[in-house]
């Protein structure tokens, strides 16, 4: 899985880089696995990959999932904290799907929460998903992060979650 993730996170650079060139500063996501993130050199392939490709670090965001943090939260933090320190962004993907503790939550540098689709899409039918997401956003905004709600198929929810002040749908 690193010698995949190292090829995603090149492919992903270079198209950035190319962007650039061509005048766009456009920031683009890689989605970590829980196994590249428990990689202590992880920090110094990024940012070589950053250098290599002449693209600044705000213009990359990290994704990694709640259950890549829990195998061991301590690892994880001290690694997300080296790379938001250089100025990647990081994107807790799929919230609300996993087991992570609102304790270590609180501790991450993470710029912004995803919502999970099997929340986001049935919040218009059903009051608990509404509720979810309505908290998620709420939990969200009050920790200062961004909240992005995945899997949005229809104008009802992204109206919906427009009255949640959800940032991105």
């Amino acid at each position: 899985i690193t010698t995949l993730s190292d090829i995603v996170m090149d492919l992903a650079l270079a198209q950035t880089s190319s962007w650039l060139r061509d005048g766009h500063a456009v920031q683009v996501a890689v989605n970590l696995s829980a196994r590249y993130l428990h990689h202590l050199d992880l920090p110094d392939r990024v940012f070589e990959a950053l250098t290599r490709y002449e693209v600044p670090a705000r213009l990359l965001r990290l994704e990694l999932t709640e259950s890549a943090l829990i195998a061991d939260p301590a690892k994880a933090l001290s690694i997300l904290e080296r790379l938001h320190d250089g100025g990647v962004s990081l994107s807790i993907d799929d919230f609300g799907t996993g087991y992570s503790s609102m304790s270590y939550l609180k501790r991450l540098p993470v710029d912004e929460l995803k919502v999970d689709r099997s929340f986001v899409g049935g919040m218009i039918t059903s009051a608990e998903d509404a509720a979810l997401v309505r908290s998620v956003v709420d939990l969200g905004h009050n920790l200062g992060m961004e909240v992005v709600a995945e899997g949005v198929e229809d104008p009802l929810t992204t109206t919906a979650l427009a009255e949640l002040k959800c940032d991105v749908a």
